[in-house]
């Protein structure tokens, strides 16, 4: 299965973008704060389906898209403190997440069933 015709990996890594585009207007002083945590979080989400897609068993592709699912739980978290601190305004960027994430757990349940 090529991870690049997934629509979970089609739509985390325009979720990647998206965040680089919102953490470019957060103060400097949060270069080394949440701004490279939530882009370090954003990266592993289609790293990590891409990894799976590389591996020899289906149990291993689950493993990783299960991280894929926690780096974007994760990321959802520093983006409601990121929305609290009053950093973002705009709240389509969860949509996003929640979209990726129904991709994530909709293609995890169809591997599981070929298990």
């Amino acid at each position: 299965m090529n991870h690049k015709n997934l629509d979970a990996w089609k739509n985390s890594i325009d979720l990647v973008a998206e965040v680089y585009k919102i953490t470019m207007t957060f103060p400097k002083n949060e270069e080394y704060g949440i701004i490279s945590q939530m882009r370090r979080a954003a990266i592993s989400v289609p790293s990590n389906i891409s990894e799976g897609a590389g591996r020899d068993s289906k149990k291993e592709y689950v493993r990783f898209l299960n991280i894929s699912i926690g780096s974007l739980s994760e990321l959802e978290t520093q983006m409601i403190i990121a929305q609290r601190l009053k950093y973002i305004n705009d709240s389509t960027i969860f949509d996003e997440i929640m979209n990726v994430r129904k991709l994530l757990i909709g293609l995890k349940k169809y591997l599981v069933s070929k298990i």
